[in-house]
């Protein structure tokens, strides 16, 4: 059906768990852009955008079958991740004079909400203006997390073919929140290899560097005069999985690839963006840098560092945040 939008959406089976718990497909179409989502993970499937031509091509690495998301996990291919994204150091916190012990998951530490984090729940869905919403209940101590948690993640098609991604969530305690999407983009098109040579822009003139876990030093590092300054549009290189200090001021970064003429724009109202490269994939399915992944987020590690942004979320508020990925040709 075409909503009062102009999105055309239309929901289909994806398959079933072993639990019997059935997975649904959500597809958005408008001005070109075709998006698909997944009720498993919030995972987005597929992004389909014309090149200069015309020609549409997939742009976001994606799997064909429930089976294959469910095989390969550990890459969060599209998905939705919380309840944090990123590490949180010794997987444990203190808030409030309390220690919080969470599931870990990567040798000592925490990463992406846990061994069962959102990316693997099967959200429920209901169809809004523009797409389809999203939503869950974390309960308390999930992956040793605080406080019952609403969650939900509205995927829209903006007039141009935008997606956007708006994440809001309350708590019945006070807990720790960081929420983002894992897609790696590729602008060549699915099947077409390495993304590197891609040429980005990122608009930060900080990085927060990081220890051989991957965790924070709690440094700020200027990028200026090192491989971190893509204030000025640059080629990606390999070797990136860092967070990024966004200056706030217009779109966080654009990804530009010149055979095809694709642009990417992704605006955030988060403080900070992951730079993945995904080296490390080793050709199943995919292979070293076949895409590379722009998360927008709060900083890692950021419950057990009082110099970064908070992460707080208490009774009474409630967390909103938006990130809207856009799509054009040069």
């Amino acid at each position: 059906m075409v909503t009062g939008s102009g999105t055309a959406i239309r929901t289909e089976d994806f398959g079933t768990l072993a639990d019997g718990t059935p997975v649904h497909r959500w597809t958005l179409e408008r001005d070109g852009t075709r998006v698909r989502v997944l009720t498993y993970g919030g995972i987005v499937q597929s992004v389909e955008v014309p090149d200069r031509d015309g020609a549409r091509a997939d742009v976001a690495l994606g799997l064909p079958d429930l089976a294959g998301y469910q095989a390969f996990s550990g890459p969060y291919f599209g998905a939705l991740v919380g309840r944090y994204a990123n590490r949180i150091g010794g997987a444990r916190f203190e808030l409030d004079g309390r220690t919080h012990r969470l599931t870990p998951n990567e040798g000592r530490n925490q990463v992406h909400g846990g061994a069962r984090g959102f990316d693997k729940r099967v959200w429920r869905a209901r169809e809004v203006a523009g797409g389809v919403e999203l939503s869950l209940v974390s309960e308390d101590g999930e992956e040793g997390f605080p406080g019952r948690l609403a969650v939900s993640a509205a995927y829209t098609l903006d007039e141009g073919g935008a997606l956007r991604i708006t994440y809001r969530a309350t708590t019945d305690a006070p807990t720790v929140l960081n929420l983002t999407n894992h897609t790696y983009w590729n602008l060549a098109g699915d099947g077409s290899g390495s993304a590197l040579g891609q040429v980005l822009r990122i608009a930060a003139g900080r990085i927060t560097p990081a220890d051989a876990e991957s965790l924070p030093t709690g440094a700020f590092l200027p990028v200026a005069g090192t491989r971190f300054d893509f204030r000025e549009p640059v080629p990606v290189g390999a070797g990136y999985d860092h967070n990024f200090v966004l200056d706030g001021t217009g779109p966080a970064a654009e990804l530009y690839d010149a055979a095809s003429g694709r642009v990417l724009t992704v605006t955030t109202t988060e403080p900070g963006l992951q730079l993945y490269t995904a080296d490390h994939f080793d050709g199943r399915p995919f292979g070293p840098c076949a895409g590379i992944a722009l998360e927008t987020q709060h900083f890692p590690d950021s419950p057990n560092r009082p110099e970064f942004p908070s992460t707080v979320l208490r009774p009474g508020e409630e967390f909103v945040s938006t990130t809207v990925y856009g799509f054009t040709v040069r």
